[in-house]
């Protein structure tokens, strides 16, 4: 035994601090040894101290420890791993890589990495790899800060990128600040005064920015994780071993004090490991056949459901461990409000990738105490076919409701039939949850994610142009529902501007009245362009950057989604946590009205049933108890139609307009006080918009 050195103990995993050093301990059933790197800074590029456990003082059951006397928070350090290679088995140890702890609470990366490195075996990487940092999470001062813990019925979600909501030189952030969590919190008032109660942050733990096709390109989105339990180092203005964990908390306190949420996009579903012929980072180094998903009958391969390389193997007992571990430590020492969880379905599949009924790990995170105050949303599907959208088990599982955004789009560029299922969207999808004890609000509404075209492209492309990308648009989703009206991409017609603009305001509209939980993407309040890329996870550049020249040139748009936010928060019929009656007038309810459109009048009733179906909805959104009357008149049709309004009560005098898309700014968009009076029996709605309608 090493006298400079204690036995240590098997719990918990990962580098933990003590007062007269630091007990670190890691999983590895299948390796010989395991060696533990000390390093005295971040940019060395060998160990300053070597530490070889010992099998027999050092290893309980499957658990490697040891107790390093006199060290403490922002030590550097690594292991490597000893044992078999043997990829025909499903073994790849390789004792030349050294690896990073999956538990690790801060990583340094400096300049030198390299992911090349560490693919080719029998290489050493050390100069060239992750290396962990020791963290002591308890020391820092949260200031009384809390969980939100907002409701489902009064949140409005905003999916953003950290780096690129303010790397612009037009953020008006100084430079060492742009594109960070420090740089993030100089532009929550923006947020507050558009209305959102929580940010939905694409992946900040850990990432490997190599993780591409052409290596003149760089990960951007992030989806690509190294170390879970780690924020992104790159995201922090902070140089110091310990400040990107210190800087992101920082961060959530700033959004707790403006009563904004923070919602975790997190990757449980695959890492940055990717196949066969992927680097050797951490997982594989450690114990390969533990934490993935092995091809049956080729262990040297990797089933593939995530779509980029490898699955994580989220049934088994460690792995499931460390992802509860995770979740516990991101919400009790982070302080963040809530998860979504990309490719969800993968964790729904068993030892082999078969489909399970009731997943372990989906249920252990459902019923969690130390999550139960927290948001749990799931992308519920993943990209070997598995949909679970109105599936996903769990009884507080909310879900990102994909067929919302796919009726929408198409009911908006006037497919035909679209009505009937996008009036179910409207109503919060009980035709996908029909589960008696579900509430409407767990439906995540959206148009337009990270994932695809954003909203101004989505009325500016008919197809996608990826080849920036540099795979000949191979990349990318190929079915988009999107419709240019009438030109591919970047036009002056101003006719077709402004139909742009009133078809972005015709989708917003929709988004906002249905029952469920709003999502926005960051820069559609602005027509944010990507050029018509709908794949652009490799572009960090301003292709990807939120442009603040965008505010002041679509202020239009802005005000728009702005009021339209605001209207739609103050009503409490858009924050019920039931559905909406369609038979009881007592309790708050819709009523759907048919519509005539003027050309079909001579054909057959059965087609003018059918037509009529295609292209127009109008309904009443009423809540008799809080005096919220509401007519609503979508018109998709591409010409104007006449509809009768409502005759309203005594008490209720007049039907004023609060939206009208077809007007021009501030006419599309008046709150209440302002509103204009009609004063006709009928209202004449434009082609291809939408109106909404409030008595009082």
């Amino acid at each position: 035994m090493n006298p400079s050195v204690l036995p240590g103990i098997s719990h918990p995993l990962g580098a933990t601090v003590y007062p007269d050093g630091v007990n670190f301990c890691i999983y590895s059933k299948r390796a010989q040894l395991i060696e533990l790197l000390l390093f005295d800074s971040p940019e060395a590029a060998t160990p300053e101290r070597i530490i070889q456990f010992d099998p027999k003082l050092n290893k309980t059951s499957y658990y490697w420890h040891v107790f390093v006397p006199k060290i403490g928070a922002g030590q550097i350090y690594a292991y490597r791993a000893y044992g078999v290679y043997a990829p025909e088995r499903g073994y790849y140890f390789d004792h030349s890589k050294v690896l990073l702890d999956p538990f690790a609470k801060a990583v340094v990366n400096n300049d030198n990495y390299s992911r090349e490195a560490a693919s080719v075996h029998g290489v050493d990487n050390c100069a060239y790899a992750f290396k962990g940092v020791v963290a002591d999470p308890s020391a820092y001062d949260w200031e009384d800060d809390r969980l939100l813990e907002t409701p489902y019925a009064s949140s409005v979600i905003y999916e953003l990128h950290v780096g690129g909501f303010t790397r612009s030189a037009n953020s008006g952030i100084v430079p060492e600040r742009r594109g960070t969590y420090a740089g993030l919190v100089e532009k929550i008032p923006y947020l507050q005064k558009l209305g959102i109660t929580a940010v939905e942050l694409m992946p900040i733990h850990q990432f490997d920015e190599q993780d591409v096709i052409s290596p003149s390109l760089t990960n951007y989105w992030g989806y690509s994780t190294v170390a879970f339990f780690a924020p992104h180092r790159q995201y922090s203005s902070r140089r110091d071993p310990l400040g990107p964990m210190n800087e992101f908390r920082d961060m959530v306190k700033a959004f707790h004090r403006a009563g904004i949420e923070v919602i975790l996009d997190v990757v449980f579903n695959h890492t940055a490991e990717g196949n066969q012929k992927g680097p050797t980072l951490s997982f594989r180094g450690l114990d390969n056949k533990t934490y993935y998903i092995l091809e049956k009958e080729n262990p040297a391969l990797y089933t593939n459901y995530s779509g980029c390389g490898n699955t994580i193997k989220a049934i088994h007992p460690v792995v499931g461990g460390m992802i509860m571990d995770c979740l516990r430590y991101w919400v009790n020492q982070m302080h963040v409000d809530g998860f979504r969880f990309d490719l969800a379905s993968v964790m729904s599949r068993d030892y082999w990738g078969l489909p399970l009924e009731h997943p372990p790990i989906v249920w252990a995170i459902d019923s969690d105490p130390m999550l139960s105050g927290t948001k749990l949303i799931a992308e519920a599907w993943d990209a070997g076919g598995l949909y679970e959208v109105g599936s996903f088990v769990g009884d507080r599982f909310s879900e990102w409701n994909g067929q919302f955004r796919d009726d929408v789009r198409c009911f908006v560029k006037s497919d035909a039939g679209m009505t009937e299922k996008v009036a179910n969207r409207i109503m919060g999808s009980p035709d996908i949850y029909p589960q008696p004890e579900r509430e409407p609000n767990r439906s995540i509404n959206f148009i337009t994610c990270h994932d695809g075209f954003t909203l101004n492209d989505l009325v500016s492309y008919n197809h996608k142009h990826n080849e920036a990308n540099g795979e000949n648009s191979r990349d990318g989703c190929n079915h988009n529902f999107s419709w240019n009206c009438g030109v591919e991409g970047e036009t002056t017609d101003p006719e077709i501007q402004q139909l742009r603009t009133q078809q972005i305001k015709n989708m917003l509209t929709i988004l906002f009245v249905s029952q469920g939980t709003p999502m926005i993407l960051m820069g559609d309040e602005v027509r944010r362009t990507q050029k018509g890329n709908n794949n652009t996870y490799c572009q960090n550049n301003k292709l990807n950057w939120f442009d603040w020249d965008l505010v002041e040139e679509n202020l239009d748009v802005l005000r728009f989604v702005k009021g339209l936010i605001h209207f739609i928060q103050a009503r409490e019929i858009f924050r019920l946590e039931k559905f909406l009656s369609t038979t009881d007038k007592r309790k708050p309810h819709i009523r759907w009205d048919e519509v005539s459109l003027p050309e079909e009048k001579e054909k057959e009733e059965s087609q003018e049933n059918e037509e009529n179906e295609s292209y127009c909805l109008a309904f009443a959104l009423n809540y008799p108890y809080k005096k919220e009357y509401l007519y609503i008149m979508l018109n998709n049709f591409w010409e104007k139609v006449e509809l009768a309004l409502p005759t309203l009560s005594s008490s209720q005098q007049n039907w004023y307009r609060i939206v009208d898309t077809s007007l021009p700014t501030p006419e599309d968009f008046c709150p209440p006080e302002t509103a204009k009076i009609i004063e006709k029996t009928k209202y004449i709605l434009k082609p291809r918009s939408s109106v909404i309608l409030m008595a009082q």
